[in-house]
């Protein structure tokens, strides 16, 4: 292989599947990373919603990142383990207000498990607390959001969706994680800038979600 051939290095594509309540603002955290715009109206999401964007990493590394929002009520349809099936890093999303999204995420990621439990790479899993411009009407406490990142090894994130706070920083260290790039505090900033962002909506067929029982809140327990 010639020394050009070497330098024109195909682009990485990650397959980054966002997992969630229906009102834990999975939709406006795509949006927000993808079209930088935000929905002040709640609008469902049946089936699944994909987008396109194309983002620099450190070693000017182009990476698309293909970000699937699952609506929140197929947990309970055949399409899920399809949808959830060869991608690289999964986002589990709560409301930061809303103790319910937080304990139902141990529903979501039993079916990431189930997934992916006998792949060769497994996912690089995040969890992800939106709503931070809601700081003040908090209901799942800091320490109880990280002690599930430790005990899953999962990645820890907070954002804003509607403000837009920590999105793009957000996709691109799962991005930069998952690819075994650091970065430092420089190039999260530099790579701020946006290359090409490419959008495609579509929609499945809706599907029926099973009810669980509501569990006890233990959000607010130390």
């Amino acid at each position: 292989m010639s020394d050009s051939e070497e330098e024109e290095s195909p682009d990485r594509q990650l397959k980054l599947v966002v997992l969630g309540d229906g009102t834990a603002g999975k939709t406006s955290l795509a949006m927000r990373f993808a079209q930088e715009t935000f929905g002040k109206q709640y609008k469902q999401t049946i089936g699944l919603d994909f987008y396109l964007k194309r983002i620099i990493l450190p070693g000017n590394l182009n990476v698309t990142l293909q970000v699937w929002d699952v609506g929140g009520q197929t947990i309970g349809g055949k399409m899920l383990d399809k949808y959830i099936y060869g991608a690289q890093g999964i986002l589990l999303v709560y409301d930061i207000t809303n103790c319910q999204s937080f304990e139902n995420l141990e529903d979501w990621y039993n079916v990431v498990k189930k997934v992916t439990e006998e792949s060769e790479m497994q996912p690089l899993v995040a969890l992800v607390g939106n709503k931070i411009d809601l700081e003040h009407m908090r209901t799942v406490k800091v320490d109880k959001h990280q002690r599930f990142c430790q005990e899953n090894n999962f990645s820890s994130h907070f954002v804003s969706a509607k403000t837009g706070d920590s999105v793009f920083l957000c996709f691109q260290r799962i991005a930069a994680e998952i690819l075994g790039i650091k970065l430092n505090k420089a190039e999260m900033e530099q790579s701020q800038r946006v290359v090409k962002a490419d959008i495609v909506n579509y929609s499945q067929e809706p599907v029926t979600r099973s009810v669980n029982p509501p569990r006890s809140s233990m959000c607010a327990v130390q």
